[in-house]
């Protein structure tokens, strides 16, 4: 066991009148105390050193995928806070995300759900852009990616490592019978600082670095709400750090919502000091998920030249028109306004508005609707390719 259970009383509230009668009163529940992450060695038996290195081959030929490109790593990132949202039963697809975040540039209502995901989106780019890339990882910088993520849905929270106790499963008055109850919040502190230690510890594998990390913010469970999305972008934040993925997130979470009945029993696990179970689950996702990345960064790279094509045979705009830049940037941006085709090809509005008509003309982009106010026109191809990678399926599969 990485830690030990403890018996304690939940204390009787006869004041707590919206609820049954039975979560009124007293009651027993155990409490989970975890160990600090340890200096182990963490030697790796042979077929899970097999398993760690040939997740982290993986995870480093995804990132050496042609050159670096900004519109396939939003690509990518913005498939990771999906599938991580996904697995916390947040269920927005894809195209209905591009949509939203549209209707939300322009100033106009999206749903609960879709913003949610869309600041785990940010969050996320916050976490690879800027926690990743700080002197030393204190509890602070994950603060600040749950500040990121929260402060959208849940101000009050944001950014506040809980001072109550909480609890996964069971009812929503008091912790007995719930699946796992995590540390009391008087130890929450001391727990995230020794986690953040070993985030800079470079003397294990990455990929075992992160799993482990990932595990122990789990079972830590430092804030109300966003937990699992905020231990996630944790992941990804270790694997930058350790110069594993430069350049492109691995969307591991599209592989553990998928399958989230594993992933919680990896979890589980971990907590009952089975940590090479734990380690194995985790790198076979990320094994999964680079190649599946892989394959997708592919498709859509012969989507690209399939829409050059089509440019060149329906329309044939000159070389340095608007056009193709647009082309280049659609994997970042799947449903396109005129405001961010601008700030994204940094080309002049009236360019920007001859290459959608352009790429309207070449059957690339098509309209989401024939207002001439706030228009917007989506990739349909491109947003298809994403919906099945959020999926967690093979492009042969379809």
């Amino acid at each position: 066991m990485r830690g030990r259970y403890e018996r304690r009383t939940w204390e009787a509230n006869p004041a707590l009148t919206q609820a049954p009668p039975r979560y009124r009163r007293a009651c027993e529940y155990e409490i989970f105390l975890p160990e600090p992450l340890k200096a182990d060695a963490y030697d790796l038996p042979g077929e899970l050193a097999t398993v760690v290195s040939e997740a982290e081959v993986a995870i480093s030929q995804l990132n050496h995928f042609g050159p670096r490109l900004a519109p396939l790593a939003r690509f990518l990132l913005r498939t990771e806070s999906i599938a991580s949202s996904k697995v916390e039963g947040l269920q927005v697809d894809a195209k209905q995300l591009a949509r939203a975040e549209v209707r939300d540039d322009i100033g106009r209502k999206a749903s609960v759900e879709a913003l949610e995901i869309l600041a785990n989106v940010d969050a996320m780019q916050f976490a690879v852009e800027e926690t990743a890339s700080v002197a030393r990882i204190t509890p602070y910088e994950i603060i600040d990616v749950h500040r990121v993520l929260m402060e959208r849905s849940n101000r009050r929270i944001a950014g506040r490592p809980r001072d109550k106790q909480n609890w996964i499963g069971g009812n929503d008055y008091n912790p007995c019978g719930a699946n796992f109850v995590p540390p009391p919040p008087e130890i929450v502190d001391p727990l995230l600082n020794e986690l953040c230690r070993f985030c800079e510890r470079a003397d294990l594998p990455a990929l075992v670095q992160a799993s482990l990390a990932h595990a122990q913010f789990e079972t830590i469970h430092p804030f109300d709400d966003g937990n699992g999305r905020t231990g996630r972008a944790l992941v990804q934040v270790i694997l930058r750090r350790r110069g594993l993925a430069p350049d492109y997130v691995t969307p591991i979470s599209v592989v553990l919502a998928r399958d989230k009945k594993r992933y919680i029993k990896g979890l589980t696990a971990y907590r009952e000091n089975r940590v090479l179970e734990w380690i194995e689950t985790f790198g076979l996702a990320a094994t999964e998920a680079s190649k599946l990345a892989e394959t997708y960064l592919e498709r859509v790279t012969a989507l690209q030249e399939e829409w050059r094509y089509r440019l060149r045979e329906k329309v044939n705009p000159r070389s340095d028109a608007a056009a193709w830049s647009l082309i280049d940037v659609l994997p970042g941006h799947p449903v396109m306004t005129l405001p961010v085709g601008v700030a994204t090809t940094r080309m002049s509005k009236p360019a920007v508005n001859g290459a959608i008509a352009n790429l309207v003309a070449a059957t690339v982009l098509r309209p989401l609707s024939e207002a001439q106010r706030n228009r917007a026109w989506e990739a349909s191809e491109l947003l298809d390719l994403i919906v099945d990678l959020e999926e967690g399926v093979s492009p042969s599969d379809r």
